[in-house]
């Protein structure tokens, strides 16, 4: 059987374009100058670099909008699907949503593939969903040199529990919900290197869905929320330092690690993603004295499916880290704080 990862360039949130590239890409484009001016029911567009597109329906109702897809991660066809339809669907819960239904998005290399391979990703992008309480009601597929897979994912939710990434406040109290190291965990697994409990972490981590969300959508004392994807921890934390216009600290030895990613870091197995990643916001960030290469890659370490970023007022970590409990997510924990200063990224 041809393994899945070895028929593409790179594998889950790793094949994004670097946020740097990306930014000159949109330079002076209608994404740049933002559209809402013109469109009053569009509450969250492309103007903070959002996890999705809010569009108010009424007073009480508005549509979650995101997309998101990629290569294989795994080859395993079957988990490959569920990896990708869980990182799809976690941006409505990154936006206080509730997923509703989803539209499938499909690019396989027919001449590689057997048509079973291409229907087990399939049927594991329906598992996903149906997880998430949702069906795939459609979706469009073409034939690609590299398999590609993942969702259209359509939610709703109030619009005054909308968890923006730019609603973060000075004095606020960080926390992550998923451990990191998934992308130097898929670079092991390239070259053969991840051993069974690695792959089994790596799989529990990226196919659990970040239902939490849909419950920070209904607490006041939640402020802003992202998940952390293809732009490692520093880069997501960036977004919503910049769209906040304030600075978030980060405490190194807090930040919760997937068993087994030191060992795999410190060995050299890490992604060209987190080198990417750093050269297009490293100037935004201040490092503790001493920081190893190997600590930088985990912190810029593209994660697929990975946690929500989630800043609450300092009252409420109690009750914010009892729905993570709650729902699963025993690595859930403070990592750091939100205040006055520079916008941008301190590590310390």
């Amino acid at each position: 059987m041809v393994r899945l990862t070895h028929l593409s360039h790179g594998g889950g949130c790793g094949c994004k374009i670097a946020p740097g590239v990306l930014e000159k890409i949109l330079k002076e484009t209608p994404f740049s100058t933002g559209v809402r001016a013109n469109f009053s029911n569009l509450l969250v567009g492309i103007e903070s670099s959002d996890d999705a597109a809010v569009w108010q329906l009424n007073e009480h109702q508005a549509i979650v909008a995101t997309t998101d897809f990629f290569m294989p991660i795994v080859d395993d066809p079957y988990e490959f699907g569920r990896i990708a339809a869980t990182n799809a669907i976690s941006d409505v819960y990154a936006m206080g949503g509730q997923p509703l239904f989803g539209l499938a998005l499909v690019g396989m290399p027919l001449d590689k593939l057997l048509h079973d391979t291409v229907r087990q990703i399939l049927a594991g992008g329906e598992a996903a969903a149906r997880a998430a309480g949702m069906p795939i009601a459609g979706g469009h597929s073409i034939e690609s040199a590299e398999p590609i897979y993942g969702l259209v994912a359509i939610g709703v939710v109030d619009p005054a529990q909308v968890k923006k990434n730019s609603a973060a406040r000075a004095g606020d109290v960080l926390i992550l919900g998923k451990g990191l190291g998934v992308g130097i965990f898929s670079a092991a697994l390239k070259k053969d290197a991840l051993p069974p409990e690695g792959y089994a972490a790596m799989i529990d981590s990226t196919t659990r869905l970040n239902t939490p969300g849909s419950e920070f959508g209904r607490m006041a004392t939640v402020h802003a929320m992202t998940d952390v994807t293809g732009f490692g921890l520093l880069g997501h934390a960036w977004e919503m330092a910049r769209a906040s216009g304030l600075r978030v600290e980060i405490d190194w030895n807090a930040v919760p690690l997937l068993d087994g990613v030191v060992t795999l870091a410190q060995a050299g197995f890490v992604t060209g993603a987190s080198g990417r990643n750093w050269a297009s916001y490293g100037d935004a960030v201040t490092l503790f004295e001493g920081c190893a290469d190997w600590q930088r890659a985990v912190l810029t370490d593209p994660q697929t499916s990975g946690g929500l970023l989630v800043t609450c007022a300092a009252e409420a970590v109690d009750a914010a880290l009892a729905v993570f409990r709650r729902h699963g997510f025993a690595q859930a924990c403070v990592v750091g704080r939100v205040s006055e200063g520079m916008p941008g990224i301190t590590v310390f």
